[in-house]
C-alpha cells in the first residue's frame, strides 16, 4: 500500500486546501455557480480516472441541485442539447484543462468559453478545473479508496 499524501505531509495538505478554499471562494465571486464548479469537477476525474474523486464530486453535484440525468450523460457532454450553454463552457474548460498540451480544438473552445463566460468567470473555471487536476493526482498516487455506500449515501456497515 502506498503512503497517503495528505497524510505523509500534513502542512502541505493544509497549504492545498487553503489555496482550494480560495479557488472556490474566489470562483463565486466571479460569478461561476457551485453546480458549474462541480461540473468541471466530475468532468475532469471521470477523465483522470480517479475514482475517489469522481465519487465524491458526482455526490457533492447532486446536492448542489444537478439532476441525475446530466450526471448520467456528462461523458457525453457535446452528444446532447442537454446542458445549458455557461455548463457547455465549464466541461469545455475542464477538459482542455485536464488534456494537455492544448490542441487546436481545445484552444477554440477555451475561446469559445470565454466568450460565454466572460474574463472573471472564465478565469475562475480554469482555476477550478486546475485545482481538480492537481487533487485527482494526489488521490490517485495515494490510491484513495472509494467506500462502498447505501441508497441513501451512508456508508455501508
Amino acid at each position: 500500500m502506498r503512503p497517503y499524501l495528505d497524510k505523509s505531509a500534513p502542512e502541505v495538505w493544509k497549504a492545498i486546501t487553503s489555496y482550494s478554499a480560495v479557488v472556490a471562494k474566489r470562483a463565486q465571486s466571479s460569478g461561476l455557480s457551485t453546480e458549474e464548479s462541480e461540473l468541471i469537477k466530475v468532468r475532469a476525474s471521470q477523465l483522470n480516472a480517479c475514482a475517489f474523486c469522481l465519487d465524491l464530486h458526482s455526490r457533492e453535484a447532486r446536492e448542489s441541485g444537478i439532476p441525475q440525468q446530466k450526471l448520467d450523460l456528462i461523458a457525453a457532454w457535446r452528444e446532447t442539447s442537454l446542458y445549458s450553454e455557461r455548463e457547455t463552457a465549464v466541461l469545455a474548460i475542464a477538459e482542455a484543462v485536464t488534456r494537455m498540451p492544448l490542441s487546436e480544438e481545445s484552444k477554440a473552445d477555451l475561446a469559445g468559453a470565454r466568450a460565454v463566460l466572460g474574463d472573471e468567470a472564465f478565469a475562475a473555471a480554469e482555476w477550478v478545473a486546475l485545482t481538480i487536476n492537481a487533487f485527482n493526482r494526489i488521490s490517485i498516487l495515494s490510491e484513495h479508496p472509494v467506500r462502498p455506500r447505501g441508497i441513501d449515501g451512508e456508508p455501508l456497515a
